[in-house]
């Protein structure tokens, strides 16, 4: 494990100069559910899969920009399921994105989840790295010093809704006016790593992404960024649920690039979001 976390840092100080010094234009490719790559994306992601397969621990490793999940080493132990550069397309706009790493064993599932972290590329490089608990670190010249562990409070004071609102369900509407109406503050910049992490440093919220009209089923993928965050959220003392009030690292995945809707936050939120979906509370 300490291996993997040390590749996920040489990644990082890597992609942390990709973002500094390389072109943040379009490729001709796309990725495996269409959307048109950046060459950022492609150079990220060539990064980390170099540095995973230094690791002699890891067996399989999965990307969200591709298709398919990759055997490196037979005897390995772990899986890594990883996000090159959540919310690339806000590069360009000088805002923060990130990347996110499940390690699994066995097999990529939420209860074979055994450890997570991300990485937020903003004014800083930061890290964080979920394991018996969350801890978050910050880069300094060449090394990640460990700043502090992460712990949400019983109730927050932000609002992070994602998907596209004509498309979002009644009842998730009247749960996001709910929240707006308690005085909760909208910070929502279209990157799941900037907005989950605010949560957590901040202390306490919700970010949801729900099931809509267009996309029942949501956008975020469970392998590459549900699971990890769901653990992570976990051991700051939060929660992470489904639309129908299931713990998300209880969810199997049939897909590499399966999704589901998901809420993360603070223990009220999520009880506030059992309430308008109905569903009852632990």
């Amino acid at each position: 494990m300490t291996e993997i976390i040390e590749a996920i840092k040489r990644s990082a100080k890597r992609i942390k100069e990709a973002i500094n010094e390389e072109d943040l234009g379009y490729c001709e490719s796309s990725n495996c559910s269409g959307e048109q790559q950046l060459k950022l994306d492609v150079r990220s992601d060539l990064i980390i899969e170099e540095e995973l397969r230094k690791v002699a621990s890891i067996k399989e490793i999965a990307s969200e920009e591709k298709e398919h999940s990759e055997h490196i080493n037979k005897d390995g132990r772990y899986l890594v399921g990883y996000d090159p550069l959540d919310g690339s397309s806000l590069v360009d706009v000088n805002l923060s994105v990130g990347s996110i790493f499940g390690i699994y064993e066995g097999s990529f599932s939420g209860p074979n989840l055994v450890a997570s972290a991300y990485v937020v590329y903003g004014p800083r490089v930061e890290l964080v790295i979920a394991t018996i608990k969350a801890e978050r670190f910050k880069l300094v010249g060449d090394e990640f010093l460990f700043m502090e562990e992460l712990a949400l409070k019983e109730k927050g004071k932000l609002n992070a809704p994602g998907g596209t609102q004509k498309e979002w369900y009644p009842h998730h509407k009247s749960l996001v006016e709910s929240l707006f109406k308690e005085g909760y503050r909208l910070r929502y910049s279209g990157g799941m790593v900037p907005d989950l992490h605010q949560i957590l440093v901040k202390g306490g919220g919700l970010f949801s992404y729900p099931g809509t009209n267009d996309k029942p089923n949501g956008k975020l993928r469970k392998i590459f960024e549900v699971f990890p965050f769901a653990f992570v959220y976990e051991k700051a003392g939060g929660a992470a649920i489904d639309d129908i009030g299931r713990r998300l690292l209880d969810l199997p995945c049939e897909d590499i690039h399966e999704t589901t809707p998901c809420f993360f936050g603070s223990t009220y939120e999520i009880n506030k979001v059992k309430e308008f979906y109905d569903v009852p509370k632990s």
